[in-house]
């Protein structure tokens, strides 16, 4: 990835690019996000472990990064004689998507802040003064 803002904006970027950009996620979040979607249930980590190839820890640091970027959503399910388990289901794109363009907009105004900071603190003194003449 890029690490210029201007080195950003001259590559080529999907929509995929978005899950790194704005989460850092890797390679193995997004394989992962990607295998819910597809999936017709939600699934437990040992069902998502075995899709992806890897072991279950593996797959249980990437579903804690997709559970924190709230790409995904955690459901526990009871069994009958007692104890649970967990299953995991992407969240609702729209609202991955409101949260992204949220923090867009946190990051534009930031940006904005730090662009009239450096305005001001490298605006020359003599270029304010009246021109005598």
């Amino acid at each position: 990835m890029p690490n210029s803002m201007a080195e950003q904006l001259q590559q080529d970027m999907e929509c995929e690019g978005l899950l790194e950009c704005f989460h850092g996620l890797k390679q193995l979040d997004k394989e992962c996000f990607q295998e819910l979607v597809d999936a017709a249930e939600p699934l437990t980590v040992d069902e998502l472990a075995e899709a992806v190839d890897r072991e279950r820890s593996t797959a249980y640091r990437a579903v804690q990064r997709l559970l924190q970027a709230g790409f995904i959503q955690k459901e526990q399910v009871n069994y009958e004689q007692g104890g649970y388990y967990h299953v995991y289901s992407p969240t609702d794109p729209s609202k991955i998507s409101k949260n992204m363009q949220r923090m867009l907009n946190d990051w534009y105004a930031k940006m904005g802040q730090l662009i009239q900071e450096f305005e001001t603190k490298y605006e020359r003194a003599d270029a304010t003064a009246p021109i005598e003449g």
